[in-house]
């Protein structure tokens, strides 16, 4: 789905799927001024947000999925992760949160002896790469995109959560980043490692296990829930689109696809997600064509008849009528 408009580069909405871990004491009141865009929702207030999450992430279990004999999903306070299993070592998809390390390590171990040789990062974001360093230093080397690096060497700010980032230390950063994508083989598994350009950031992967037929979609998909998009990232409603096409285009009825946040999906998960992300841009983009404010929009509950479907996360349908209006 192409709109007839380029999305804004810039949105006080902007956000991180790490938020889908925090607190849903979100503000849902209009920013106020005649100078800011009427009806959008303030940003929440984030004292102490990190700092929870990394306590809660110190104690709160890890639980594994089992996906093939070889794959397992892992879910804990941060982002969802996949483990391949396999002669050659361990390859991890994500880290989580950096105080999670200790149940982490604990859970791979439980799953076989040997040892993290390789880390992916789906995304730079808080929730997928906090634990970079921790798996860095147990043995991982650690491949991303490009840009993932870029943003997790410089401070990032994040208007959603008021919050701004700093530099992540040299150890948690890639050392190998590549563009479009990169091929792997690992224990005789070919795995693909594809960009979706200006989806929920510019940094977005998935990861596809070719023999196995599981992805990993990263934040691209948010299972049963409406996403986070990243526009101080160069996240773009229309890129999440664009990025969710590339996946269905080579899944079938008998992948397991894996999202960033929510239960485990398939084929028929991930269409019914992009409905969701279609109808939502194309009701949107014509109410904001025909010149209404972002505050008339809102008050119009675009979502209201999918609300009961999809508004089960913390991005509740106000700040996502937001997000994709300033995207467009």
């Amino acid at each position: 789905m192409t709109t007839r408009r380029h999305f804004l580069a810039q949105t006080a909405i902007a956000a991180g799927g790490f938020a889908l871990s925090a607190s849903r004491a979100w503000s849902q009141q209009p920013a106020a001024g005649p100078e800011q865009n009427q009806g959008q929702v303030a940003p929440p207030s984030t004292t102490g947000l990190v700092a929870s999450m990394r306590t809660a992430a110190r104690t709160t279990p890890i639980h594994h999925t089992k996906l093939t004999d070889t794959l397992y999903m892992l879910q804990g306070v941060g982002g969802n992760m996949v483990v391949h299993l396999g002669p050659d070592g361990k390859l991890l998809v994500d880290s989580s949160i950096a105080t999670a390390a200790p149940l982490l390590t604990h859970e791979l171990s439980k799953l076989d002896p040997q040892p993290l040789r390789l880390l992916v990062n789906t995304h730079w974001h808080f929730d997928h790469t906090d634990g970079n360093a921790a798996m860095h230093d147990a043995g991982a080397f650690i491949i991303a995109h490009e840009n993932t690096r870029t943003r997790l060497s410089s401070a990032q700010h994040m208007d959603i959560l008021d919050t701004t980032f700093p530099a992540a230390p040299t150890s948690a950063l890639p050392q190998q980043t590549f563009g479009d994508r990169e091929n792997l083989y690992y224990d005789n598994e070919p795995i693909d490692l594809v960009h979706a350009p200006n989806a929920h950031t510019d940094s977005d992967i998935f990861v596809h296990f070719r023999n196995s037929n599981v992805i990993h979609a990263g934040d691209l998909f948010f299972n049963g829930q409406y996403p986070l998009i990243d526009a101080n990232s160069g996240g773009s409603i229309n890129g999440m689109i664009r990025g969710v096409d590339q996946i269905l285009q080579v899944v079938d009825e008998k992948t397991k696809v894996v999202p960033g946040h929510g239960a485990l999906g398939d084929q028929s998960s991930l269409s019914a997600y992009r409905e969701m992300l279609t109808t939502v841009a194309n009701r949107i983009e014509k109410l904001k064509l025909s010149g209404q404010s972002l505050a008339q929009v809102v008050a119009q509950h675009p979502t209201a008849d999918l609300d009961a479907t999809w508004a089960k996360g913390r991005m509740t349908p106000e700040m996502f009528v937001t997000v994709v209006y300033n995207t467009l």
